[in-house]
């Protein structure tokens, strides 16, 4: 399965995509296929989008949101980003190229070669919603934590 997170942060003033960047990167990685791809808004340069696809199982996605948590919480983005960020995380169900010319016939959803089991898309998209929202209320936890013990 193909899990995607879209992200969107709004750059403080005066703060660059670089200086984005640079609080951002990643120090530790996923053990397994993972792309990041950045958007910056061509309306407003101050907002950034991230949007993950992580190569996964759903017995793993807790495992590797807790490296996320981990990053997030050691490499902070206060300093550079606004306080509210749009959090969009999901399954990826199918792939779709429509490249060619000219009409072309619906298929069912695939997703790398194979057609999609709605039914099972339905049971792990369920447990990886439960997962996020558990690794969400860690963050939350260990950030509040954080910042009432810093002086």
């Amino acid at each position: 399965m193909i899990q995607v997170a879209i992200l969107t942060r709004r750059l403080k003033e005066g703060k660059t995509y670089e200086d984005f960047r640079k609080a951002w990167y990643h120090t530790v990685g996923f053990g397994t296929g993972n792309r990041m791809y950045t958007v910056v808004n061509a309306f407003d340069s101050r907002e950034i989008i991230v949007i993950g696809f992580t190569e996964t199982t759903v017995e793993n996605v807790m495992a590797e949101l807790k490296i996320d948590v981990k990053e997030r919480l050691n490499h902070s983005l206060d300093a550079v980003i606004e306080p509210t960020i749009g959090r969009t995380f999901g399954l990826l169900v199918s792939e779709d190229d429509f490249s060619a010319e000219g009409a072309i016939d619906y298929r069912p959803p695939t997703l790398l070669g194979e057609e999609t089991d709605l039914e099972q898309f339905a049971q792990d998209l369920k447990r990886v919603a439960d997962a996020i929202s558990e690794a969400s209320a860690e963050r939350d936890r260990a950030k509040k934590e954080r910042d009432t013990s810093s002086p």
